[in-house]
């Protein structure tokens, strides 16, 4: 065979290659299942992107031996990683997309409320993310009237509050271009309940974005229900220039003494938490973890955090909201 039909052929072999590792997940109807969960059963997982594809290979994860996946709207799929297939289907529950509420929106007049956020400028008391973990917080509605969510307001830190000075030292700032998704929740007995949209609710952090993000979500017709509403966010991993979400591991393999340590991957920006609201607010959950239950975060519920050592008890999420007459 000659150099140039070699090489021809170890180039196909490489894309099929590449194919075979690149899953991607579909409705019954033929449309992505965007930002699925893929779970591996142990504490570990990761996330298909806005086309429902998502990168697994048994030389990344040979320990693995079964995959579970779920989705908003969807039924759960447990899947052996030693039959994998390229495509796979999640049929849909009919029954739960019945299940979200619809609120019909208000006319006349109505006035710009703003729940202010809190923010700090210490870089060492903030929330390191992974993509194991989903911050909410919890916002009552005090007086029963329609309000629409209009912009959420998210504290980030992406650098140490000294790096002006470090920046003189000709120290580069490290680029990096996060996605977060947001999630809104009603009040069940306490905690996160039932989701409140199914859309794809999404917006990247880099290194430039300013300390309070102001993500306007004033197009998905959120409203806050009578018993209050939960607003969270979760990182789903880095993305491309593109904004495209690359294929991240959850963890790194760290040799030790012991052996091999599996340890989280954090991502930037972080987000600073606070100990200036009295009322604890912050719920949080591992979704590879406890079957993905809500905790409140505090002492009682989780007893290895130094922010809750701090007394740090709160992200300080704000919201602006158009607040309508009582109709």
């Amino acid at each position: 065979m000659s150099k140039k039909h070699l090489l021809l052929a170890f180039t196909c072999f490489i894309s099929l290659l590449s194919q075979s590792q690149n899953k991607t997940l579909l409705s019954t109807t033929n449309e992505p299942v965007s930002f699925a969960t893929i779970s591996f059963g142990n504490g570990n997982g990761l996330f298909a992107d806005d086309e429902g594809k998502f990168h697994f290979t048994k030389k990344l994860y040979s320990d693995i031996d079964s995959l579970f996946i779920s989705a908003l709207g969807y039924k759960d799929l447990k899947l052996a990683t030693a039959t994998l297939k390229d495509t796979f289907f999640l049929e849909s529950k009919a029954d739960l997309l019945d299940e979200v509420i619809v609120i019909a929106r208000p006319t006349g007049k109505y006035k710009e409320v703003t729940l202010k956020p809190t923010d700090h400028n210490d870089y060492y008391k903030c929330w390191l993310p992974t993509i194991e973990s989903e911050i909410a917080v919890f916002f009552p509605n005090e007086d029963n009237k329609p309000k629409h969510l209009t912009k959420i307001l998210l504290p980030i830190k992406t650098e140490a509050k000294d790096w002006k000075k470090r920046s003189k030292s000709k120290q580069a700032k490290r680029r990096f271009s996060t996605l977060f998704r947001v999630q809104f929740y009603e009040n069940k007995n306490g905690f996160p309940g039932a989701v409140l949209t199914y859309e794809k609710v999404v917006f990247i952090a880099t290194e430039n974005t300013k300390p309070i993000f102001e993500f306007d979500v004033s197009g998905f017709d959120i409203f806050v229900p009578k018993d209050g509403i939960y607003v969270s966010i979760q990182v789903l991993g880095f993305t491309d220039k593109n904004g495209k979400l690359l294929p991240n591991k959850k963890y790194k393999e760290v040799k030790t003494r012991r052996g091999i340590v599996k340890v989280s991957t954090t991502f930037r920006p972080l987000l600073p938490f606070t100990d200036q609201i009295e009322t604890k607010t912050t719920y949080v959950k591992r979704v590879f973890h406890n079957n993905g239950q809500w905790v409140l975060f505090d002492k009682q519920n989780i007893t290895n955090s130094n922010l809750l050592n701090a007394g740090l008890n709160n992200y300080g999420m704000g919201l602006k909201m158009a607040v309508y007459k009582e109709q």
